[in-house]
């Protein structure tokens, strides 16, 4: 029997953004998914370093937005950026997925979950992704960059 379950959240067209789980009757964790294409605004020497510092404001911006009612505060935030392949005048794929560890069983569905995941994106995409430095965020590899966005 299938137990996970995914949800979208609309609204943000910067990315594809999911949230969900992979067992629904006993929630023990959430997970958010952001998808997006990311372009060097300007020349690095050192792109590791970068997105390992990305890496660590995305860990401190959802440090400072999850609703420990309903979530552990501890969590695991993986960024998948390739450092090895980003230049100037191309399109990078970037993946990051936020997991979430829930402090009791709850309805994957209820308002109140979907409420406080929709508070970590947008406290995500307020502190690093709006204002970042080094990259313009596209949610497809040919579309022109979005910046518009609650």
């Amino acid at each position: 029997m299938k137990k996970g379950k995914t949800s979208h959240i609309h609204g943000f067209n910067f990315a594809k953004v999911t949230y969900g789980t992979v067992d629904s009757v006993n929630l023990k964790s959430i997970y958010l998914n952001i998808q997006t294409w990311v372009e060097p605004i300007k020349e690095c020497d050192n792109w590791t370093r970068t997105v390992l510092n990305m890496s660590r404001a995305i860990k401190h911006s959802v440090y400072e937005s999850v609703n420990t009612d309903l979530f552990d505060n501890k969590f695991i935030v993986d960024l998948d950026l390739r450092s090895s392949g980003i230049s100037e005048g191309k399109k990078s794929f970037m993946n990051l997925e936020i997991n979430l560890f829930t402090k009791q069983d709850g309805d994957f569905k209820c308002n109140e979950i979907k409420d406080s995941v929709k508070k970590i994106l947008k406290r995500v995409y307020k502190d690093n992704i709006l204002n970042n430095n080094h990259f313009n965020f596209s949610s497809t590899k040919n579309s022109d960059l979005l910046q518009t966005i609650y």
